[in-house]
């Protein structure tokens, strides 16, 4: 397999902050590397060196001939008014007619081309970016955090396209699913080192652990071997029969190899506040049409919100997710309809635009200090700072200086500080690294009051919210279903909501599962409807059953993997760690096959009864 890229003995300084010395690493064709670590520990940098945009203070770097690389990078590459056809084209090598080929894959239509790209949505800019990168037709691709702002079908499919690249990919991202999804290579940039590791995120973090383990021990028994050279000359030095051998023991310390090991990163933990009081019913929103000027962007909403409720709302870009959490955050007026808040309600409203409103000439501190409620004490000020990674000089620095990620790291300070019984944040996680997100999502889960929360870290979402708020076709609906079986729904194309806009009301009532499935759809419609809904069963039912059929295969194959490693156990050969692992690894594949093989059999007991009902 070639080397594509190799990095060889690499430096890299800004002033006196170093980003990394003296790493080595080689990128080969068709490897798949996530490229993960702390914000500002140089991984754009590192990019940036890779695409010949920077040049390193030492070192040496190795392109093959064969090298052809493209960069995806953060920031927008278009010119004002260029068309999608127009950016696409520009560089590549591929005819149009090839690339719209592609782009259909991609989610791209006709249509979209003659769009000017700087009016798309988010997701939509992001295809069009994916699709001129394929243009350039690139055996190495550079992708730096290409996840941020996506909508979970753009999501979904980026990682259907990576997972059958075949060339080498290298991609920043903080989303440990999605690096779960499309990697065999993790490539961590921390603390000055760049190491490579094999396996995705998961085995990642297991070699990690593992290693600082092994070296622990090994620095461990060189400093216990340290100390009986030591005592030994302390005891025999001075006597003329051992002086030589002390001598010679002495000398012995020179040899002895020097183990760093380097402490272990300060895991952050974030400290919500409790709010000051939280009353039964929070908020309502009743009957209302929300939209701008003469557009309407939703209508009829109604939802209610309790204390304690954590509500995660979903549904694709541009569907209206923004506009309802402004007008429950009271950030815009409805255009029909009544937002109402509890007696004593307090609510804190984080976006990406908050950060806009902070005042350039505060420093961190002073900031959040400004928005936090009086009781709040300054010492959990200065911890809440340092958690979202301003500690130290950092927490001292004005606002005037800092990025964009870093302001919107301020206000979600401001935001959590403020002791609101209510909560209300769209895209909390974006320009947060793996420890803060996960700080975070401990400190909501754990939060007394109500969250309405958006994002597209899937794994974030799943622990944060006990309900869910499709926004679709212009509607709110509450979701009867977990967030697994709405994604599930997403990856195949097949979104299992009856509720569809202009539907009569009378013409179907819907009733929640408590066992958490898609729960009860009882029809009384005809004609069209009667045919639809029919047609919509039937599909429902040959996918669980291709599901239920999935899942037995995989358990029973498990099973028959498990039987073997065992007798690999037993037998005393190999590595006992590796196979334990390895089985450890395919036991969880199981449960999960048995946990998904239930829920599936029980919805399709559900959707046999409804066509039954149906059926007469």
């Amino acid at each position: 397999m070639e080397n594509l890229i190799q990095l060889q003995k690499g430096s890299k300084s800004f002033g006196s902050r170093r980003l990394f010395e003296d790493a080595s690493f080689a990128i080969n064709e068709g490897e798949h590397v996530g490229v993960i670590g702390p914000n500002g520990a140089g991984k754009t940098t590192l990019f940036k060196v890779l695409a010949d945009e920077e040049t390193m203070d030492t070192g040496k770097l190795v392109r093959s001939r064969n090298l052809r690389l493209g960069y995806l990078a953060q920031h927008d590459t278009w010119k004002e008014g260029e068309t999608v056809e127009d950016f696409v084209e520009r560089g590549a090598t591929l005819p149009i007619w090839e690339l719209k080929s592609i782009g259909r894959g991609l989610g791209l239509e006709e249509t979209h081309y003659a769009s000017v790209i700087a009016s798309l949505s988010g997701g939509y800019r992001m295809r069009a970016k994916l699709l001129r990168l394929i243009g350039t037709e690139p055996n190495l691709m550079l992708l730096d955090e290409p996840t941020n702002y996506l909508d979970l079908e753009t999501l979904l499919v980026l990682e259907k396209f990576l997972q059958g690249y075949e060339g080498a990919f290298l991609v920043i991202s903080h989303d440990r699913e999605f690096l779960r999804r499309t990697t065999d290579h993790i490539l961590e940039v921390e603390a000055g080192d760049v190491v490579k590791y094999n396996g995705n995120i998961d085995d990642y973090f297991e070699q990690k652990a593992m290693i600082r383990t092994q070296l622990e021990a090994r620095a461990m028994s060189i400093e216990e071997k340290k100390k009986q050279v030591l005592d030994f000359v302390a005891r025999f030095g001075a006597k003329a029969t051992k002086a030589s051998q002390a001598q010679s023991r002495l000398k012995s310390l020179d040899r002895m190899e020097t183990i760093e090991v380097k402490p272990v990163a300060v895991t952050a933990r974030i400290r919500i506040p409790p709010p000051a009081r939280v009353g039964k019913l929070l908020l309502s929103i009743e009957h209302a049409d929300l939209g701008y000027g003469e557009k309407t962007i939703l209508s009829d909403v109604s939802l209610r919100m309790n204390g304690g409720d954590h509500l995660a709302v979903v549904g694709l870009n541009g569907a209206g997710k923004s506009t309802l959490l402004k007008a429950l955050a009271g950030k815009l007026t409805p255009k029909k309809g009544t937002v109402e808040y509890g007696y004593e309600t307090s609510l804190s409203f984080f976006n990406q635009f908050v950060a806009e409103d902070l005042n350039p000439n505060d420093t961190v501190l002073s900031a959040m200090q400004r928005k936090a409620h009086r009781d709040v004490l300054p010492q959990d000020i200065l911890d809440l700072a340092g958690s979202l990674l301003f500690s130290g000089d950092d927490a001292k620095k004005p606002i005037r200086v800092l990025s964009g990620g870093e302001r919107s790291r301020v206000a979600l300070g401001q935001v959590l500080l403020q002791k609101a019984s209510c909560l209300v944040l769209d895209e909390p996680t974006n320009h947060l690294d793996f420890q803060t997100v996960e700080a975070l999502t401990q400190a909501l889960q754990a939060f007394t009051g109500a969250i309405i929360v958006v994002s597209h870290d899937r794994s974030f979402v799943r622990r944060i919210g006990t309900k869910m708020l499709e926004i679709a076709h212009g509607k709110a609906n509450l979701y009867p279903g977990t967030y697994d079986e709405y994604v599930w729904s997403m990856e195949k194309g097949a979104f299992f909501s009856l509720q569809k806009e202009g539907a009569p009301e009378k013409s179907r009532s819907r009733k929640e599962n408590p066992n958490g499935n898609l729960g009860r759809i009882v029809p009384t419609a005809v004609g069209k409807d009667y045919r639809e809904l029919r047609k919509t069963l039937d599909k429902r039912l040959r996918q669980l059953d291709h599901l239920i059929s999935s899942c037995d295969l995989k358990m029973a194959n498990g099973a028959k993997q498990i039987a073997q490693l065992n007798e690999v156990l037993l037998s005393g050969k190999g590595d006992s760690s590796a196979t334990i692992s390895e089985m450890g690894k395919i036991q969880k594949t199981i449960d999960e096959a048995e946990s998904l093989w239930v829920s599936s059999s029980e919805e399709r007991e559900d959707v046999v009864k409804q066509l039954s009902e149906l059926t007469g």
